[in-house]
């Protein structure tokens, strides 16, 4: 073997390398390709306003049970046997104490019927609420760097696809709050729907698109 052949193989085993770790890097924060790609768009987005978001696989896993739970029940909703915040707290996950209790989802977002992770994402960025939590546009959001996402597909449910995205703040010890007398934002229970989106898939008879949560 030459020394041009060792130099183009020492080049292509760089490279390829290079692309593994890149892979890894995202790993954690999805269940599968589609769901760490819209973790990396998140993450890398021209307008995110947060300088470090971490993957958790906590949240990954708390994301795939609920995208799974929203296939079970053929619904997109927030409140499926209980909030998005009380579920982070049900897996022993700290949430800082001033986070809401009961029926408050301040670290969940949801959608069905996007294809593809560029599809969603661009769906996430023209919801007004969604866009503030996933690109940490207003204070509170903004101290969030934890992320897990999560896509399941299953053609006889009938969204076909389910998206399930938790973005929150870790607790720290002795942190304070620094929302005193401030109102925190809650996103509800609200389900929007996204007339332009409607569709029939070939396999369904059911023309239901949500709009993300």
């Amino acid at each position: 073997m030459n020394i041009f052949s060792i130099t183009l193989l020492t080049s292509l085993s760089s490279i390829l390398s290079t692309l593994a770790l890149a892979n890894n890097k995202y790993e954690d924060c999805g269940n599968n390709e589609q769901a760490r790609l819209l973790a990396e768009m998140i993450i890398n987005d021209d307008y995110q306003q947060r300088t470090d978001i971490r993957c958790n696989k906590l949240l990954t896993k708390v994301a795939t049970e609920k995208a799974q739970l929203m296939v079970k029940h053929g619904l997109v909703m927030h409140n499926l046997d209980g909030s998005p915040n009380q579920n982070l707290r049900d897996v022993n996950y700290q949430l800082p104490d001033y986070y809401g209790g009961a029926m408050s989802n301040q670290v969940e977002a949801i959608a069905g019927g996007y294809s593809d992770a560029e599809d969603v994402w661009d769906g996430f960025k023209n919801s007004f609420g969604h866009r503030q939590h996933l690109l940490g546009e207003i204070d509170f959001y903004r101290e969030q760097d934890e992320l897990g996402v999560a896509f399941v597909r299953k053609w006889e449910s009938p969204h076909v696809e389910y998206w399930a995205v938790y973005l929150t703040k870790g607790f720290k010890k002795n942190q304070t709050n620094p929302f005193v007398n401030k109102k925190l934002p809650n996103k509800g229970t609200l389900i929007l729907i996204d007339p332009s989106k409607l569709q029939v898939k070939p396999e369904l008879n059911k023309p239901q698109m949500n709009k993300p949560n």
